[in-house]
């Protein structure tokens, strides 16, 4: 099951029914099972709490992705995304914001399902795949 969040700012995702279908397909996809997956929609602020909190990280990011899975090959997780720090991405990629959210959307799924971005090859990896789900979700689902 996908669930979508706000906490401290009010956000609401378009095409929710079509974006929980298109992600439980990158799942699928992917090889994995759908278990409880919650998107939470936040400030800048309210993340860059956690990730000092949490990750110990003094910086500002457009996701954080915890893995709560307790069974291989099954999808559970919390993913954080600051909506002011994917607003500021489009603009600065030159994108319309729906996209970025969904290569957002989609990049903490892949990192539940195995993916890192540690070093400059796994980003390249990384942005390949997402710009194939939004592919995806262009031509299968937004119609």
């Amino acid at each position: 099951m996908i669930t979508f969040f706000n906490e401290d700012i009010s956000f609401n995702l378009k095409h929710k029914l079509k974006t929980k279908s298109w992600l439980k397909k990158v799942v699928e996809l992917e090889g994995f099972r759908m278990g409880n997956l919650n998107y939470i929609f936040c400030s800048d602020n309210y993340l860059h709490q956690i990730n000092v909190e949490y990750l110990d990280h003094d910086t500002l990011t457009d996701i954080i992705t915890f893995d709560n899975s307790e069974e291989e090959q099954t999808i559970e997780g919390d993913i954080f995304v600051s909506v002011e720090r994917v607003q500021d991405n489009a603009k600065d990629l030159s994108v319309p914001f729906d996209d970025e959210i969904l290569r957002v959307l989609a990049h903490g799924l892949l990192h539940l399902c195995g993916y890192d971005d540690h070093t400059d090859e796994e980003e390249a990896e990384m942005r390949v795949i997402e710009s194939k789900y939004i592919q995806l979700f262009r031509t299968d689902f937004s119609k």
